[in-house]
């Protein structure tokens, strides 16, 4: 492990992302909302991804490999809530965040939305930078990260997919989505991201013991998406909506499983 480079590689990478978050700050408020960010936050790892590769010192199959797959699922995510946000307003949750704010409310919304952000999103890819400075080939570990990253990128791109031919519909307003794999779970993109990011980190585990140190990164990322700002707050804002304690019934909240029994959701 070349402790120096991957210093380098630390502090390139923050300074990449504060220009990316500043950046993404400047258009929100030009836009008046400040949920533009939701959109920088996949396009942050894609950045971070790119500067492990071109600063690596290790083995560069792992170190390229590590940013197509990152960069991949960055860029697709960044454009996915790019286009669903197009022309809306802003989200509830920054309204709800931004209503008791103290002092200036876009400040706050720098230091709380979009420069936490910038930090969790150094903090999650740390298995992608350490991996950069490690000199082991790829292995078997790396077969089965990239296989656990497929699985996880499916997920992803078809749960959205289907939510977003199911909402073009105006036969569906109104109606719990509880078909194709929202079926099988409530938030098949959540699970779906956390299949990546363990997979990202097999991959990158498989290049030095070094990277079990950055084993919080994928903790992490499975925290927000089932305690932080992913599966809770959505299930919280969901749960007045008619039909949908039926659907939470008999559907998975995370993990695919087979549905309890069939049925239609409801109307809202």
């Amino acid at each position: 492990m070349n402790t120096a480079a991957l210093l380098t590689t630390l502090a390139v990478s923050a300074a990449a992302v504060a220009v990316l978050m500043l950046a993404t700050f400047a258009v929100g408020l030009r836009a008046g909302r400040h949920s533009v960010v939701d959109a920088a936050w996949g396009a942050g790892f894609a950045v971070v991804a790119a500067v492990s590769a071109l600063t690596a010192t290790g083995d560069p199959a792992r170190a390229w490999l590590l940013f197509g797959l990152t960069a991949v699922w960055g860029v697709r995510l960044a454009v996915h809530i790019g286009l669903r946000g197009r022309g809306g307003g802003e989200d509830p949750r920054y309204e709800r965040l931004l209503a008791g704010a103290p002092g200036n409310p876009n400040l706050y919304a720098l230091r709380i939305v979009y420069l936490l952000q910038g930090a969790l999103v150094l903090l999650i890819s740390l298995p992608v930078q350490t991996a950069a400075h490690t000199t082991a080939p790829l292995g078997w570990a790396a077969v089965l990260g990239v296989l656990l990253w497929l699985t996880g990128f499916a997920f992803e791109a078809v749960g959205d997919a289907q939510l977003a031919r199911f909402k073009r519909d105006p036969a569906n307003r109104g109606l719990i989505m509880d078909r194709g794999l929202w079926a099988w779970t409530r938030h098949p993109n959540y699970f779906g991201d956390a299949c990546v990011w363990w997979g990202l980190f097999l991959v990158a585990l498989g290049g030095s013991w070094w990277v079990l140190l950055t084993l919080p990164a994928p903790l992490v990322m499975t925290y927000l998406l089932t305690r932080g700002s992913g599966q809770r707050l959505l299930d919280e804002h969901m749960a007045g909506r008619p039909g949908w304690s039926e659907y939470a019934e008999r559907t998975s909240a995370f993990v695919p499983l087979p549905p309890k029994r069939h049925g239609s959701g409801g109307g809202s």
